[in-house]
């Protein structure tokens, strides 16, 4: 995740890594002071929890099996899913669902 010359590095040296500098090389997302982490981490769940419980489930397959392929083959596995789930919902579906993504975004902007 961090490149060979990074992973050599904090291997070799045994160097500490801090918060700042893991989340600039990409290996955690956000840092967060103490008194912020539970409420950010609640927050993040909340969020969650908002979407498609199947589609969240889709996701992370999605996700955790390409990052065990190659690009081409986890772009082509991606369109597969993709066709496979928009075969399986209706326009009433699609539009609920719409509905969902437009109240979400506005509640996040609060």
């Amino acid at each position: 995740m961090i490149g060979i010359s990074r992973a050599k590095e904090l291997s070799f040296t045994g160097n500490f890594l801090d918060a700042h500098t893991a989340e600039r090389w990409g290996l955690v997302n956000r840092v967060y002071e103490s008194d912020e982490l539970v409420p950010a981490a609640m927050k993040l769940a909340h969020d969650m929890c908002g979407s498609q419980p199947d589609l969240l489930k889709q996701y992370k397959a999605l996700i955790d099996d390409g990052y065990g392929m190659n690009f081409a083959a986890a772009m082509k596995e991606e369109v597969k899913r993709s066709i496979a789930h928009a075969d399986s919902v209706t326009a009433d579906a699609v539009e609920e669902a719409r509905k969902q993504v437009t109240a979400r975004g506005r509640d996040q902007q609060e």
